[in-house]
């Protein structure tokens, strides 16, 4: 049974073709150029099904190149998204310091905030970023390097900004020594506890009511004056009119003090003096009824009330009865 088993294997091989003619099976012979055709049929058939599975595939499953791709820009994405986060904390803190900058540390040093034009100016037009316009996602990155311009330029301007407040605060020791703060004279050399104040009195010469632009400090002839601040002896002669004798100085920051009607005059023009030296004498020259030291605080060419200038010598109980009694004289000593 083996053997016809293996015969009819190897017969199963061999094909027939039944002739109706002669109503009997022929053996099909298959020629060279039919087996050679065939072959070609089987690789071109195998070649059109790899081509449209590449295709299929190539068109649903991304390639090992695309996946790379995909990750390098997965990444990318998450490093902008890193850098957008990071920027947004930087601007954050930048708008804390401007803030600080305008309403604290400028108002300490009486000076002006920074006008927002200033900061917050444009770092360009459009063309600037005209360079990105060839790559993918330009919008994304124009976007952002005009941020990171915009933020680099505030912190331009807000460093500058801190280097004049430095300046500011090193000449703030300067500024304080220089502002007039204490009286003309040592309140134990006042001969009345009342002075005559700023505003409008009578006159006591010609019985008129006038603008007063100072205090009148009554003492006894030849009662040491001071300056009230740091500065330098602008004037010192008796060419003022109505003022006798008088010292102008100049502490800059834009103060300036006077004091009329000396005895004598202990200062010289050009001479640099100190809170609390002497510069002249207490007396009655100029239009005067009696001795005492007229004092006037200048500030940019106005004069102003000395009354708010006396921090450094009077407790506020004494500043306040100061206030009350300048307010009720009601004649001026000049």
């Amino acid at each position: 049974m083996e053997s016809v088993y293996l015969r009819l294997s190897k017969m199963s091989k061999v094909r027939y073709r039944f002739n109706t003619k002669s109503l009997t099976y022929e053996k099909v012979k298959i020629t060279f150029k039919q087996r050679f055709w065939r072959f070609l049929s089987y690789i071109g058939t195998g070649l059109v099904f790899a081509t449209i599975t590449i295709i299929i595939s190539r068109q649903v499953l991304p390639s090992p190149t695309e996946k790379k791709k995909d990750r390098e820009l997965e990444a990318v994405l998450l490093q902008y998204e890193l850098l957008e986060n990071k920027m947004a904390k930087v601007e954050q803190v930048l708008k804390d310091l401007e803030d600080r900058d305008d309403n604290i540390y400028r108002t300490i040093f009486e000076a002006e905030p920074l006008p927002k034009s200033m900061r917050y100016a444009g770092s360009g037009g459009s063309d600037k970023y005209s360079a990105f316009d060839n790559y993918d996602n330009a919008e994304i990155l124009k976007a952002t390097t005009e941020r990171l311009d915009r933020i680099s330029k505030q912190l331009y301007i807000q460093s500058k900004s801190f280097d004049e407040v430095v300046q500011l605060a090193k000449s703030k020791e300067k500024l304080m020594a220089s502002i007039p703060a204490i009286m003309p004279i040592n309140q134990k050399d006042l001969a009345h506890a009342v002075t005559s104040g700023f505003g409008w009195r009578t006159h006591p010469i010609y019985k008129t009511q006038e603008m007063h632009p100072g205090m009148d400090f009554a003492a006894q002839q030849g009662t040491p004056i001071y300056a009230t601040g740091d500065g330098v002896v602008e004037t010192a002669d008796n060419l003022a009119q109505g003022y006798g004798n008088h010292v102008v100085i100049n502490h800059g920051f834009g103060y300036q003090t006077l004091y009329g009607h000396m005895s004598r005059i202990a200062a010289r023009v050009g001479q640099k003096v100190k809170r609390g030296q002497l510069i002249g004498y207490v007396g009655s020259t100029g239009l005067s009824t009696a001795p005492h030291v007229h004092y006037e605080v200048i500030k940019n060419n106005e004069k102003i009330n000395p009354i708010n200038f006396y921090f450094n010598d009077l407790s506020p109980e004494q500043y306040q009865m100061m206030v009350e009694l300048s307010k009720k004289a009601s004649q001026s000593f000049d």
